[in-house]
């Protein structure tokens, strides 16, 4: 789904293909995360210090796994308590304010369009397409929401939050556990 928004961007697609694949790469995570607020997906997790059988199986790890380092809890094959937490809290924090379908569409746009790429060929169009999704982010909450004065603060926090949530771990959470260690980069190119 994140994907299919993506190439459905008319300006995501007119630029080049090398450009396009770096964009994805920074941005597939966020974008995931944005995808799972806006459908209002919640998880669970249940820490364990060993896998379960399920996991095992799942995962290819074997019948017993060494332990992390003392007083380090791991949850959900590898991932850190604190990790899970702060992308509750993005979730939450999106649920909160009450995101509609534009402004996370806009949010989108401004997290896709990421001009602090190295090697980026068309940067000067992509500051442009993020600095865009901003001005028409702000023009929508102005129009829509005019007694909230702190809503486009409110969703810049967010923005924020979803910037702090690392890639790696997303993949550990939502795609080890169905498609074992796999790069998440050669499953987006396919």
């Amino acid at each position: 789904k994140t994907l299919r928004f993506v190439k459905n961007v008319p300006c995501f697609r007119e630029l080049p293909e090398d450009d396009q694949l770096m964009l994805i790469r920074s941005g597939w995570a966020p974008l995931l995360v944005l995808g799972l607020a806006q459908d209002r997906v919640d998880f669970e997790t249940t820490e364990t210090v060993e896998p379960s059988m399920l996991q095992r199986i799942l995962t290819g790890l074997p019948d017993r796994q060494s332990d992390g380092p003392a007083g380090q809890s791991r949850v959900a094959a590898g991932v850190s308590v604190v990790e899970i937490e702060a992308i509750k809290a993005f979730l939450k924090k999106c649920w909160s304010i009450d995101i509609s379908t534009k402004e996370y569409a806009y949010l989108k746009g401004a997290v896709l369009f990421n001009p602090d790429l190295e090697g980026l060929r068309c940067l000067h169009y992509i500051q442009s397409l993020r600095r865009e999704a901003h001005q028409a982010l702000n023009e929508h909450v102005r129009l829509i929401h005019r007694e909230d004065t702190t809503r486009f603060a409110k969703l810049l926090i967010a923005l924020s939050m979803l910037r702090a949530i690392s890639p790696p771990v997303v993949a550990q959470l939502f795609f080890r556990p169905v498609i074992g260690t796999v790069s998440i980069e050669e499953v987006l190119l396919e």
